[in-house]
């Protein structure tokens, strides 16, 4: 038996001669192939687990929400028009690892959205990995992975100069967007130049403009590879993306926690950037191929509460989480029928929040420190292994993963109730999973697989004493469990020309699930009711979804669907901000030249399957909604400087629905209501 993967070894690495940029017609044939899934270059038909891939919306996107927004199993818990948090078949920020070309952006935010420390005009595509992927990524992988990859830097066989360029602009939010990508590559060097930038003002929902919805973002992106030999290159990637003036129009709060000369308290961030610096080298070593790097990625913070009836911030709060980490990966054949990788992922992040606060009635002006936690650290070190051959025409992919995560700061609290001991925590964790798929035909594949993740509690979680806006005062728990997952998914998967479609189920059990628990005292100094982080026993997530493109004459009809349930077992209720079951419906005309259009229906159902008692009655039942989209424009061949270029036209919220999402942050019964009807340009050239 000859294994039939091997040649895309040498895909992924980046050792092949292939061009910075593809044509629009490389493009739709390679669509179907990801590799945060098995790590490596695959066909997502040939893959045991549901996956999303979701091309660049260019200068025209706005945050990654958007693009997650609709697809079966996913949903997007949002606090903004910029903090829009990926949600995979239930589960939220925390049990979700988000990532920039493989790295972890995870940090312990209290507002807001990781995901979108990314211009979406630098992006080429987007993957999503649904269900555990703890054996490659470790700590958090329980819900899936969303891998944010930009251009990569591709040696050529001559020497070659191109790029692309976008500009959007938008009716709904007055927005303003442009990016800008410059390649050069020849056979021993290669190079990619990025940069974007966008204005965005308050958005319009039929109820008006929605005040503090605006902000600015700026990125930049440099690629650059070098050919060492034959068989090796070394790789440095540089980013840099700023976001200012960002508010979080669902954390608006008054009343308890917050004193009443104070009125309403928002949060919202002057500033906030991500950096990341990393080196790489890839090798043909023996007879396979090492991938190695060493990262810093640093996310930069400063959150602000602001008092309306003091016209100014009362707590200031800076915060930088750096992550130092290295990661190698080796990929080879021991026999013609196994393509084995073995791993080494280990990184340390650290974080030490700086917050002063008025806290002095009526005045409110006396700058008074009040660090939520000193020094926090969480090191993690993982070795992992996954092999996959082929049993008679059955494809396997089995994997295993042991990691030993610390937890561990200086001081936990402040003031008097402050805690300097008992802080240190180390879980030992191991992580499987076995996936099989099976073509029933030529085009049909049938897949079932199983597998454990796990999650370690966030620095938050751990160290973080201090009220919050839910007007509770939240206690950490240094000694934590971590949440361990055991999931199992059966599905198909098909595709002929441009017949495709998918079907998933899936059920998930938690244990030892971490929350805030209302304890039932109060806090003596501010006299709030206290909710301490701890394990419930088992919470479980069962659930369908699908999607299918159907090509009828010249058009497409596509669809797709997402039906959850979650259970909270210890509180014998509905598990707390499930997403609501929702269908999609669309037809359009899709063409690589001249015209094309495709409008869409999406359907969300009422959710009143909400927690009462975990929730202390604060999630509250959300109406059914439908919208409807169009888009339309023109794909034009080489024109002027141009090899290629389009123009897009797309309108949103056809008939100005006012709705809300069910995971949107706000007071219960007065949520951020989502953007009204609006329209919006976009022109993209290659060269």
């Amino acid at each position: 038996m000859v294994f039939r993967l091997r040649p895309s070894v040498v895909a992924v690495l980046g050792l092949s001669a292939a061009p910075a940029f593809h044509s629009a017609h490389a493009e739709v044939l390679l669509e179907t192939r990801l590799v945060t899934a098995k790590g490596y270059a695959a066909d997502a038909q040939d893959t045991p687990q549901a996956v999303e891939i979701l091309p660049s919306p260019g200068a025209g996107g706005a945050v990654v929400g958007d693009l997650l927004r609709g697809q079966p199993g996913l949903a997007v818990q949002s606090d903004g028009a910029w903090g829009q948090n990926p949600v995979l078949r239930g589960q939220k920020k925390e049990s979700v690892v988000v990532m920039v070309d493989g790295l972890r952006v995870n940090s312990a935010q209290p507002q807001g959205a990781i995901a979108s420390f990314l211009d979406l005009g630098l992006l080429e595509r987007a993957e999503v990995v649904k269900g555990p992927g703890s054996v490659l990524y470790g700590s958090g992988a329980m819900g899936g992975v969303v891998n944010l990859i930009t251009p990569e830097a591709r040696f050529s066989a001559e020497d070659t100069h191109g790029g692309r360029v976008g500009l959007g602009v938008g009716s709904v939010d007055r927005s303003v967007a442009g990016a800008l990508l410059l390649t050069r590559s020849n056979t021993d060097h290669a190079l990619v130049l990025g940069a974007a930038g966008r204005d965005v003002h308050d958005y319009r929902s039929p109820d008006g403009r929605e005040q503090r919805t605006g902000y600015d973002s700026g990125s930049l992106l440099a690629k650059y590879r070098h050919r060492l030999g034959d068989d090796a290159s070394v790789r440095l990637n540089l980013q840099r993306h700023t976001d200012r003036d960002v508010w979080y129009p669902g954390s608006a709060r008054s009343g308890a926690g917050i004193p009443k000369p104070l009125g309403v308290a928002t949060i919202h961030s002057p500033e906030q950037r991500r950096e990341l610096y990393e080196i790489g080298v890839d090798a043909a070593v023996g007879n396979g191929q090492l991938s190695a790097e060493l990262y810093r990625q640093e996310v930069f913070r400063q959150i602000r509460a602001h008092s309306s009836a003091k016209e100014r911030d009362y707590v200031r709060n800076d915060v930088t989480f750096v992550t130092d980490g290295a990661k190698a990966k080796y990929l080879f054949s021991p026999a013609a029928d196994h393509l084995l990788t073995v791993g080494v992922d280990v990184w340390n992040m650290r974080g030490d929040p700086e917050r002063y606060i008025d806290n002095n009635p009526p005045a409110f002006d006396n700058n008074q420190r009040n660090d939520p936690f000193d020094k926090g650290r969480i090191e993690s070190t993982g070795l992992f292994v996954q092999d996959e051959f082929e049993l008679g025409t059955t494809r396997i992919v089995a994997g295993a993963r042991y990691d030993r995560v610390r937890g561990d700061a200086r001081q936990k609290g402040s003031g008097p109730a402050a805690q300097t001991s008992g802080l240190e925590n180390t879980d030992n964790n191991l992580s499987w999973s076995l996936g099989a798929i099976y073509p029933l035909s030529g085009s049909l594949n049938v897949y079932a697989n199983v597998g454990r993740s796990y999650r370690a509690a966030d620095m938050r979680e751990r160290f973080e004493d201090s009220a919050r806006g839910d007007g509770y005062y939240h206690v950490g728990n240094p000694q934590l469990d971590p949440e361990v997952s055991t999931s199992v998914e059966l599905g198909l998967k098909g595709r002929e020309g441009r017949l495709r479609y998918q079907l998933a189920a899936f059920h998930t059990r938690i244990d030892d699930y971490i929350a805030g628990r209302i304890t039932g005292t109060t806090h003596s100094a501010t006299g709030l009711p206290l909710k301490r982080t701890e394990n419930l026993d088992k919470v479980t997530l069962y659930g369908l979804e699908g999607s299918a493109s159907l090509p009828v004459a010249a058009f497409v009809i596509d669809g797709s669907f997402t039906w959850l349930r979650g259970k909270n077992h210890q509180d014998d209720e509905p598990l707390y901000q499930m997403p609501a079951p929702e269908l999609t419906l669309g037809i359009g005309q899709p063409a690589e030249r001249g015209f094309y259009w495709h409008a869409q229906l999406r359907a969300v159902a009422e959710q009143d399957r909400v927690a009462t008692r975990f929730s202390n009655g604060t999630e509250d039942r959300t109406a059914g909604f439908v919208t409807a989209d169009a888009g339309f424009g023109w794909r034009f061949g080489p024109v002027a400087a141009f090899e290629a270029a389009s123009v897009g036209v797309t309108l949103r919220n056809l008939a100005d629905k006012r709705y809300h999402e069910h995971l949107t942050d706000g007071v219960s019964g007065n949520e951020l209501a989502a953007p009204g009807r609006g329209i919006a340009l976009s022109l993209n050239g290659s060269f």
